[in-house]
């Protein structure tokens, strides 16, 4: 069992950079959770962005208790006040810190009340408009801009920030010019964290999986069995219910046939069983 020894603080991260490369898992259930704290994963994060993830995240955070988890906000964050209110709701459910990829002055409302940030550089899904869905930073005039955004999480509070799909190489400079902790999506081996999604890992969804993923268990292939195998016995069920095969004489609850006789008479004849 490689549980780790102790749950990690921001200040635990920081002292760990340049050191080593850290595992990064997203996680969506108690049970992946879990599962990731026993396999001895180093960060987990999570949703945090609905109703449904904000009510889930007490739970991961009780299957996973020594684990650090960074609550996704939602990507439409008002104002920098709303920022702060999602925030400081995260860590009171038991996340060790937020992850936000709104702009660095939201960022910068949340560090200023003390809430640990995690921005979002390179290729930002929900600022794909801007660029399309692709590696940022293979020119030098975009890799410049990329740092110069990095400087902006950095001066803004943030502590860490996930960097998507980037140039390995321009992924590890960045890295060691930064206080911040790079986790890399995509952007090779040279940040401060390996960052995947359980989807990937795990092989869940009928999609092709993306260049910088690697699945290693086919759980979509298990949950179509699985899937069969419901309609299977549900269908079974069914056909037993019809032809009088279920339920048998041993799911049956007895009574003797004494106790059956007076108690038809009780009822029958309006005296006491």
């Amino acid at each position: 069992m490689l549980r780790p020894a102790k749950k990690h603080s921001v200040y635990d991260l920081r002292q760990l950079k340049g050191k080593r490369c850290l595992t990064h898992v997203h996680v969506k259930s108690p049970e992946e959770a879990e599962a990731a704290e026993e396999a001895g994963i180093d960060l987990l994060s999570c949703s945090f962005d609905t109703a449904v993830a904000q009510a889930r995240l007490p739970l991961l955070v009780a299957a996973a208790p020594k684990s650090f988890i960074s609550g996704a906000t939602p990507h439409g964050l008002a104002s920098p006040e709303e920022a702060i209110r999602v925030g400081f709701q995260a860590l009171e459910q038991g996340a060790s810190s937020v992850y936000c990829s709104a702009s660095p002055w939201t960022i910068e409302a949340m560090a200023r009340e003390g809430i640990p940030v995690v921005g979002h550089l390179g290729m930002v899904p929900r600022h794909a408009t801007w660029t399309n869905v692709r590696a940022i930073g293979k020119t030098a005039i975009e890799a410049k801009q990329l740092y110069e955004q990095m400087k902006r999480l950095e001066s803004a509070g943030a502590y860490a920030a996930e960097l998507e799909l980037v140039p390995h190489r321009l992924a590890s400079y960045l890295c060691k010019k930064t206080s911040l902790l790079l986790m890399s999506l995509g952007s090779g081996n040279g940040c401060d964290s390996q960052f995947l999604f359980s989807d990937d890992i795990l092989g869940d969804y009928d999609e092709r999986i993306p260049r910088h993923a690697k699945a290693y268990r086919n759980f979509l292939k298990e949950y179509q069995r699985l899937q069969a195998e419901r309609v299977a016995a549900f269908r079974e069920y069914a056909d037993d219910v019809k032809s009088g095969r279920f339920p048998e004489a041993h799911h049956l609850v007895t009574m003797d046939e004494a106790m059956f006789q007076k108690t038809i008479e009780a009822i029958e004849g309006g005296g006491n069983a």
